[in-house]
């Protein structure tokens, strides 16, 4: 348990390193350290919280299989990214979510208690949102969770994607006047 902390604290390129050499608990790092987003990624992706935990377990085994193929270990957190977000769309292109993402589990937690009206408000917009994606191609919704949802620059993106920052701009550059379209009445 002591040795834990002292893993935790090493750098990624550091842990990638340890890990290509067969150190389980490097991985098991990389794992604690990046298992929160990619599961979000999976999860606003696919709008489907049993989907994207499928999904994020297949993100880091196929990881740990393929981890001696990454070639700059200080990418490993764009590169899991990659791996995640083609599962992800993977998924998506051959199953439909059934059942609707539980907003409560898309909730930012606060300091007070919002009343009623406030979770109605933040139930029915985060519905509206989850459905405006849906209508979005894989593609423009994978550039959409990383750029507005998730805070990354057009370049992460488009090293996640394997596609160009011109090709993100522009695939949320068509996606914005029809999610705003969607997302009206809610202005």
């Amino acid at each position: 348990m002591a040795r834990r902390p002292i893993v935790d604290a090493l750098d990624d390129a550091t842990l990638v390193v340890r890990a290509r050499e067969g150190d389980i608990a490097a991985f098991e790092a990389l794992v604690r350290r990046y298992r929160v987003p990619v599961y979000r990624i999976a999860l606003r992706i696919l709008a489907d919280p049993g989907g994207a935990a499928d999904t994020a377990q297949e993100a880091f085994t196929a990881a740990w299989r393929l981890l001696h193929g990454i070639k700059a270990e200080q990418a490993f957190a764009a590169w899991l990214y990659r791996i995640a977000v083609t599962r992800a769309l993977s998924a998506l292109r051959t199953t439909r979510p059934l059942v609707p993402l539980d907003a409560t589990a898309t909730a930012a937690a606060s300091d007070r208690s919002p009343g009623p009206e406030e979770h109605a408000l933040a139930d029915g917009l985060a519905t509206a949102l989850r459905c405006a994606l849906s209508h979005l191609t894989p593609e423009q919704r994978a550039c959409w969770v990383l750029r507005e949802m998730e805070g990354m620059t057009y370049e992460e993106v488009a090293t996640i994607l394997h596609t160009t920052p011109d090709a993100v701009r522009g695939r949320l550059h068509r996606a914005r006047p029809q999610l705003a379209a969607e997302l009206r009445p809610w202005r």
